[in-house]
């Protein structure tokens, strides 16, 4: 796996973060590691309930020391601290599966849907299976953090119930994330992504890790959040003392 000494950003890719919204591909490890974590998930994670009592998907870094292991590794974290201070906290994950034939996710900004005041927050979103065009990689527009968009009623086949409009983006601008398993790429809260439908026949899995600093207040109780919710401080200290933690699981 990608080693802590190989995570450092240079000033430009920080300016780059700020006038782009996104940074990547990086990789965490390699497509064969994946391959070997991506039998575990199947096998040891996703079969089990986990703390959401909603969906076996969500915030599984906090029973699964695998994933917690993954969303908090040096390639994220050293490269988070360089972005946004030593400080940090993971307050969610997500694995985001499409199987074949899944359907489209609307242009969105994340901010849009999450229980966090101010909307400050840094997502890895990582490949634990090959993404491709045709299985439904991400796609993002660079720049599209800089506006606030205002989001509607999705429409009908959409995978979100609420949807960017577009007016005055141009969506030939988005860059398409294509991902071998143990690569990722960050954005930020603001930053317009969607996926296409899933066309191949191939399932497309990557795994959310969603990341923000001590004085950001997380409202834990309410969705997508879940009663008994904890964060976890996963970098330097918390100095203000607003939100609910717990220890990683153990290994």
């Amino acid at each position: 796996m990608t080693t802590a000494a190989a995570c450092t950003l240079s000033k430009q890719d920080v300016l780059r973060f700020h006038e782009e919204g996104y940074l990547g591909p990086y990789a965490l490890c390699t497509p064969a590691e994946m391959a070997a974590f991506r039998e575990r998930i199947e096998r040891e994670v996703l079969t089990k309930d986990g703390p959401n009592p909603r969906s076996r998907e969500h915030c599984r870094h906090l029973d699964c020391r695998l994933i917690y292991d993954l969303v908090t590794h040096p390639a994220i974290i050293e490269r988070m601290t360089a972005l946004f201070g030593p400080d940090i906290v993971i307050w969610s994950s997500n694995f985001w599966t499409k199987q074949p034939g899944g359907g489209e996710i609307p242009w969105h900004q994340d901010f849009n849907y999450w229980p966090l005041n101010p909307h400050l927050n840094l997502s890895a979103w990582m490949a634990i299976d090959a993404c491709t065009e045709e299985n439904s990689c991400v796609r993002i527009i660079p720049g599209s953090h800089k506006k606030i968009l205002q989001h509607v009623k999705a429409t009908e086949g959409m995978a979100f119930s609420e949807m960017a409009q577009m007016q005055g983006i141009d969506v030939n601008k988005a860059v398409r994330m294509v991902l071998q398993p143990g690569e990722f790429f960050f954005f930020n809260e603001r930053t317009l992504h969607q996926s296409n439908k899933n066309v191949s026949n191939k399932r497309r899995m990557g795994l959310a890790a969603r990341l923000t600093l001590p004085f950001v207040k997380l409202n834990q109780e309410g969705p997508p959040l879940f009663p008994g919710h904890n964060a976890i401080l996963v970098h330097g200290e918390d100095r203000f003392g607003i939100n609910r933690y717990q220890d990683p699981p153990v290994a």
